[in-house]
């Protein structure tokens, strides 16, 4: 999907998603941003990320935050589609971005470091200066983003500087650079507490990607059908 033309593009050939993208069903949302690359300007240095796993919320789920309605801190929930909401969980920042009708979001589950022209080694390495691990030393580039937390810090992303704020073709955006999974993974979402709608089943991995997300979906021991459906892509016409 085109970027809008009223956008100001960082640099020729961006294709900053529109907030048309945004505005339709959570669950289509969630899938079609795998594939897609967050973009954070920090500094000099453009700080990327492939999407590879998400997750979709609706107000009406006992397990999103929009259940438990409306307060300032949550407005970006009810706002149109394509609003940044952030929030602190488990001591780190997470970003959703929200989708069409009120309370309905998108949760940026974890990513994969990003590198081409725009994003180099020296974007990579910031990334992991970032967010190092538990030993100061630079975390492998498949761990670096394997998780809402670690996607955030590594990127640079806080709760201070972006939630409820509109994308920024100049400091944030997400570029769709061509990419498309040939096949995705969809299962029960993760962390959800018992009673509250923990089945429901809108988690969606990049498969390629799996071994590289918050928790594999494709792990020993998990049986398709039943504990994961995995959807195969038609492929991108010409």
């Amino acid at each position: 999907m085109p970027a809008e033309p009223t956008l100001s593009l960082p640099w020729p050939g961006a294709r900053p998603l529109p907030d048309a993208f945004f505005d339709r069903d959570a669950q289509l949302v969630a899938r079609e941003l795998l594939g897609k690359v967050i973009r954070h300007r920090v500094g000099a240095l453009w700080l990327s990320a492939r999407i590879i796993e998400t997750e979709a919320y609706y107000l009406v789920d006992k397990g999103s935050h929009a259940s438990l309605g409306y307060t300032e801190k949550r407005k970006a929930l009810f706002e149109g589609g394509g609003h940044i909401y952030m929030y602190y969980a488990r001591g780190g920042d997470s970003l959703n971005f929200s989708a069409h009708g009120p309370g309905n979001a998108v949760l940026i589950k974890s990513g994969h470091p990003w590198i081409d022209a725009i994003s180099g080694p020296e974007s990579l390495a910031a990334m992991q200066r970032n967010n190092p691990d538990s030993l100061g030393q630079p975390r492998p580039a498949e761990r670096l983003c394997a998780g809402q937390t670690l996607l955030c810090k590594a990127l640079g992303l806080k709760v201070p500087d972006w939630d409820a704020r509109r994308f920024d073709p100049t400091r944030l955006f997400v570029d769709d650079v061509g990419e498309r999974p040939g096949h995705i993974v969809q299962c029960a979402r993760l962390g959800i507490p018992q009673g509250r709608d923990e089945h429901l089943p809108y988690r969606f991995v990049d498969a390629a990607y799996a071994r590289h997300c918050t928790r594999n979906p494709l792990r020993r021991g998990q049986v398709e059908g039943h504990d994961y459906q995995l959807h195969a892509l038609e492929p991108t016409q010409p």
